[in-house]
């Protein structure tokens, strides 16, 4: 009777404590959303249109992407002269890139669709993630740079993995980590995010991206402008549309 009274105590603070552990991803979670400027601010988000520079391999260049929320991004960007092109949509996705020598729009395997579809929504994998088809679990801290960050696992419906990690003193998310695909490989994708600023929408961005391609290459990328709620037509995410 007592081993049988000892074990369901055990069972009991085994059961609190997984809830607890459950409650504090989605305390994590939503203050990062009120950090970035609150759920009825994100969800008035519409679309977004964005200006960038970027530097890959000691090259200076330029993109613009823009999101129309639920429906599809898109971003063209202009490197050595040569204009590439990634569009996601609800439904698929295509590409144009002249360095795998094409310079025609063709149609984006679902290896590397899926790892990159959730950019066509505005606040990615954590708002109404459940809702999604997405799980999120706290896997602890971890540091980062100079920060003991928490890190989160979201796995998609697709079984996409990304690790997320945010840092406990802003909620701010400081890297992510993503396995994907890329020109046939498989890669781990690491960018770092920094310089958050609040626009005067009142929705935070980072202001600058640092993203390692595994072994492959690095760039880091810049916003030199956003803007909120434009009018987006969607036909511009059709297949080899250049607008």
């Amino acid at each position: 009777m007592k081993t049988l009274k000892l074990s369901l105590q055990f069972l009991a603070l085994f059961l609190i404590a997984a809830n607890v552990h459950a409650q504090t991803a989605d305390e994590i979670i939503a203050k990062n959303i009120e950090a970035m400027g609150g759920k009825e601010k994100i969800n008035s988000i519409t679309s977004l249109y964005m200006e960038n520079t970027m530097s890959i391999m000691g090259n200076e260049s330029v993109s613009t992407t823009i999101i129309l929320n639920g429906k599809g991004a898109k971003t063209k960007s202009d490197v050595m002269g040569q204009t590439m092109v990634q569009c996601y949509t609800d439904k698929g996705g295509w590409m144009i890139n002249p360095m795998a020598g094409s310079t025609a729009a063709t149609v984006m395997p679902d290896d590397q669709y899926k790892p990159g579809k959730s950019q066509i929504t505005i606040g990615e994998s954590f708002m109404d993630y459940a809702a999604k088809g997405n799980k999120v679990v706290l896997i602890g801290k971890e540091k980062v740079q100079n920060v003991e960050a928490f890190k989160l696992k979201v796995t998609t419906s697709d079984s996409i993995t990304t690790f997320y990690y945010i840092d406990p003193s802003t909620y701010y998310i400081v890297q992510t980590t993503l396995i994907a695909n890329m020109m046939g490989q498989q890669m781990e994708i690491v960018t770092t995010l920094s310089d958050y600023k609040k626009t005067d929408f009142g929705y935070v961005v980072p202001y600058t991206y640092n993203i390692n391609y595994g072994d492959q290459f690095g760039l880091v990328m810049q916003l030199k402008k956003i803007e909120f709620n434009k009018p987006v037509d969607p036909s511009i995410f059709e297949l080899g549309n250049m607008l």
